[in-house]
């Protein structure tokens, strides 16, 4: 993220190729450049992009959620999630003809990147819940239990105006055909949506960080401005962030979507650097009402772990940008949730009863889960939805053994009271659902819960089949411990007979997907 040096008059005319001038903490070399036959999607632009020959990408470490015994502990709570990042990425990998690293994989992201027929929320609440129960495909003695979240939708032309200041990274790092000729054609694409009441600015960061553009609806101004921008220099991200967060509050407008969206490749090297640093620095402004929204681009020295960071202690969301296609799925066909926030910090809290639960494991979501007494705590940061974005939670459970003797260890329970099961554990409930969340504005969580019975279908829904099966490729890829039986021949067919009605071609694509990490394993 690199800014203008010099600043003047004459911005309105700069090219940025004189800008002034990341930290890596794992990476994983690239594979062959080979065109994958069964994998025909589009490239990111018309040309296809070489893989660099270095590689310093930067992915958190994951340890995967572990099954446990409901007698030990019978709550589970986490923060939801509805980034994307991991499945773009994913496919990027594997276009490039290569297995992404295990730590690039977070199956929750998977998931949450497809649409499913959830029902609307017809309450006070901004969300409905849904829950199906069925036998697991890799583990069949086990079951699987599917919950979602479906956020409200905007009635048309009811989208409230927006603010929205574009933290730009101009840096040398930038300076490649998926980079910064792709971020201004992402950039392009939100502007084309401009309204009268909408506006935009632009601030670009280098070696410095400067104003390029005041806020304006002026869709050909904004076009022009990204026209003018060239790469060059080092990355000084936390001086980009604070002139960004600055503009934003100096335009600051009451009910309306306040954003910066910052776009970068996640290099970091100039001024506050580590994780630590620019992650504090975003909870100081995230006070301020402004909510932050990360697109990572590129490939060779994404910092993922970083841009993942910071999205999740701004109140925001975090999408990876690997194709033109991908960025019209986020800024045109998602914009709504990818901008207006219907809900913030939406915890869930899951107690299982253990009258019919021996065990369960929540997969994914392994950098979301809070302390227990955080559910309750309105202090404690958590995920935010957007308007019509859909969350979407799995665990596996290891069913109750029949005649097996239930022991609790917590008290004040919904299913037990000390070590005597009450009314409730007799009920045939799987479990509770509990979820907290305020009002975007607002600063008190409100909590809605929903028993789920712990009667399994026979025959899953398309839309559980097909979790399902993406959450077993997942598993694959990270080549799991918990994956039991699972293959890529049965995802592939498990996915190919749940693609159900595929408006966007996104579930047709994974398929593709799936048969190209299948192929790349067996070579592997």
């Amino acid at each position: 993220m690199r800014c203008a040096r010099l600043l003047s008059a004459t911005l309105s005319t700069l090219t940025l190729a004189t800008l002034l001038g990341g930290c890596a903490k794992l990476s994983a070399p690239y594979g062959g450049m080979a065109a994958m036959d069964s994998m025909a999607m589009p490239s990111p632009t018309s040309e296809q992009f070489e893989a660099p020959q270095f590689n310093t990408e930067a992915y958190a470490e994951l340890t995967e959620n572990d099954f446990i015994a409901v007698a030990d502990d019978p709550l589970s709570t986490f923060s939801t999630d509805v980034d994307t990042a991991s499945y773009s990425n994913t496919r990027r990998f594997l276009r490039d003809g290569a297995l992404p690293p295990a730590a690039a994989v977070r199956i929750e992201e998977l998931v949450n990147y497809f649409d499913y027929d959830y029902e609307a929320p017809q309450g006070p609440h901004p969300f409905s819940v849904d829950a199906e129960v069925s036998a697991c495909p890799w583990q069949p003695d086990h079951l699987l239990v599917h919950l979602g979240l479906q956020g409200r939708t905007l009635a048309p032309g009811t989208a409230p105006a927006r603010n929205l200041v574009f933290l730009l990274d101009v840096s040398g790092s930038m300076n490649e055909p998926d980079k910064l000729p792709l971020l201004k054609h992402a950039m392009g694409l939100l502007a084309e949506q401009l309204r009268e009441q909408d506006h935009v600015s632009i601030v670009v960061y280098a070696g410095a960080s400067g104003v390029v553009l005041e806020p304006t609806n002026d869709r050909r101004e904004i076009v022009r401005a990204l026209r003018r921008l060239e790469a060059g220099g080092g990355t000084n991200g936390s001086a980009g962030i604070e002139a960004a967060y600055e503009l934003a509050a100096r335009h600051f407008q009451p009910g309306a979507v306040n954003r910066v969206i910052l776009a970068t490749d996640g290099d970091f090297n100039i001024g506050p650097s580590s994780v630590g640093e620019l992650v504090d620095l975003i909870e100081a402004k995230r006070a301020s009402g402004v909510f932050l929204t990360v697109l990572g681009l590129g490939r060779g020295n994404l910092d993922d772990a970083t841009m993942e960071a910071l999205a999740d202690h701004g109140n925001g969301n975090y999408a990876y940008i690997d194709s033109e296609r991908e960025a019209e799925k986020v800024l045109m066909r998602e914009v709504d949730a990818t901008l207006v926030t219907i809900a913030k910090d939406v915890k869930l809290q899951v107690e299982f009863n253990p009258a019919e639960v021996e065990s369960y494991r929540l997969i994914g979501y392994e950098n979301r889960v809070l302390a227990h007494q955080d559910f309750n705590d309105d202090a404690k940061d958590a995920g935010e939805i957007g308007a019509g974005h859909e969350v979407t939670a799995m665990y596996e459970i290891v069913p109750r053994r029949a005649g097996a003797k239930a022991t609790a260890q917590v008290d004040a329970l919904e299913y037990q009271s000390g070590r005597t099961p009450t009314a409730a554990s007799a009920s045939g409930e799987l479990m509770n659902v509990k979820i907290r969340y305020k009002q975007p504005e607002g600063d008190e969580s409100t909590m809605l819960q929903v028993p789920v019975r712990a009667t399994a279908r026979a025959t899953p829904s398309e839309d559980f089949r097909f979790a399902a099966a993406v959450a077993e490729f997942g598993l694959l890829l990270r080549d799991s411990k918990y994956k039991g039986r699972a293959s890529w021949a049965a995802t592939i067919e498990l996915a190919r007979g749940s693609i159900g009605h595929d408006r966007d071609g996104d579930r047709h694509e994974f398929v593709r997907m799936a048969q190209a990490a299948g192929k790349l394993a067996r070579r592997d």
